[in-house]
């Protein structure tokens, strides 16, 4: 199997597996009083001073979930749980846009959902405008995404933070690409809110994180209730294992990040050039725009992305967010950023990470030529008479 799906899942870090098993070798409930529940609370606290060394924050700003999905329908029904505009943008996650369409669904014009250009860099004039068409209702909470999923396109958030602060809105990033991939330091990025999820850098899956910054004065809106754990954001047991290997995850990601990172980023353009060079008529998505340093998205013209990848059962690819992977539609990404329907249902989405080789990208080019030389010989041979 050669391994390009890291946006979908990183594999576990040794760091994060060892943690886990230990955990799981143990037995206490972290609520509980006695020595195996005060064991278990350590372990927990100890993942969370981890995290938070991760991301340069307190570790009492970190709420732990089930990932991500949870994350952010916790911060934006809290933060717009009294009312006022929703703005986000048309290239967000379905975790973020969905939750969005329905907390306003029952208020008229209470969501913005802003367009962004054929790179898929947000219009910040739009964001301008939304703020002050608010007008007296005011916004609630801006939410844009710190890394896109499917093309690595990063937002700057600096003048959607500043924007927005200025009209009294809170600023959430869903930050689930970025974060153990690329350093963040969150005493200056200065959003409210932060989401991420442990396994796409390396730690399990099944757990996550939402950042809730001190000074954010935010009514409690939990999606479970019937427990005060983490100070009553998310009732239920916690996941120690997982939680564990979240923190284990995080402090290798912090470790070798600046490393990773350039090493990565190095692999993603050979890639990039190697399908450029020996597949005719592919495109790289977002090229122009500040990218993740392991994130490519590819269009091969006329090509369905389906049969590409299922010409390549050696290759782990997607054709997009593995959370609508086999939906029928096509990409809302790429649409928003002008892509036509035919183009973004041909496009495949290649992600390396940590534990990427060389080797690995060297047979990729290989497979991924020979998997669209393949389907466009036989689309030929269909419509030859």
């Amino acid at each position: 199997m050669i391994y390009l799906d890291y946006n979908a899942t990183a594999p576990l870090r040794p760091e994060a597996l060892d943690a886990t098993v230990a955990t799981l070798r143990s037995v206490g409930n972290a609520s509980s009083m006695h020595h195996a529940g005060r064991d278990a609370a350590e372990r927990v606290d100890l993942a969370r001073r981890q995290l938070a060394s991760l991301l340069n924050c307190s570790a009492g700003e970190i709420v732990f979930t089930s990932g991500a999905t949870e994350a952010n329908n916790l911060a934006l029904r809290a933060a717009c749980a009294g009312g006022g505009a929703l703005v986000t943008t048309a290239v967000e996650h379905p975790a973020v846009l969905e939750v969005a369409r329905a907390i306003t669904d029952a208020t008229p014009n209470a969501l913005v959902v802003l367009p962004v250009d054929a790179d898929g860099n947000v219009d910040l004039a739009k964001l301008d405008d939304a703020l002050e068409d608010a007008g007296e209702r005011g916004t609630a909470l801006v939410s844009a995404m710190l890394a896109n999923n499917e093309t690595g396109v990063i937002t700057d958030l600096s003048p959607v933070i500043k924007a927005a602060h200025a009209a009294g809105a809170l600023v959430h990033t869903d930050a689930t690409q970025y974060v153990g991939r690329l350093p963040i330091d969150l005493d200056e990025l200065d959003v409210d809110l932060l989401s991420l999820s442990s396994h796409k850098f390396g730690g399990p899956q099944g757990v996550g994180a939402l950042f809730v910054r001190r000074s954010t004065s935010l009514p409690f809106h939990p999606q479970m209730i019937g427990g005060g754990q983490e100070r009553g954001w998310r009732a239920g047991t916690l996941n120690v294992a997982g939680i564990a290997g979240l923190g284990a995850a995080a402090e290798a990601a912090c470790l070798k990040m600046h490393e990773e990172a350039a090493r990565i980023a190095a692999l993603r353009d050979t890639l990039e050039a190697g399908l450029l060079a020996h597949v005719p008529g592919c495109r790289i998505n977002g090229i122009k725009a500040s990218r993740m340093p392991g994130v490519t998205s590819v269009t091969f013209s006329g090509v369905p992305a389906d049969a590409v990848l299922a010409a390549m059962p050696d290759v782990a690819a997607s054709d997009g967010s593995a959370c609508s992977s086999g939906a029928p539609s096509p990409s809302h990404v790429l649409l928003a950023m002008g892509r036509s329907r035919e183009d973004a249902d041909s496009t495949v989405r290649l992600s390396l990470g940590y534990a990427t080789t060389p080797r690995d990208i060297e047979r990729g080019i290989e497979a991924v030529a020979a998997a669209v030389a393949q389907v466009r010989s036989s689309l030929a041979a269909d419509t030859e008479p």
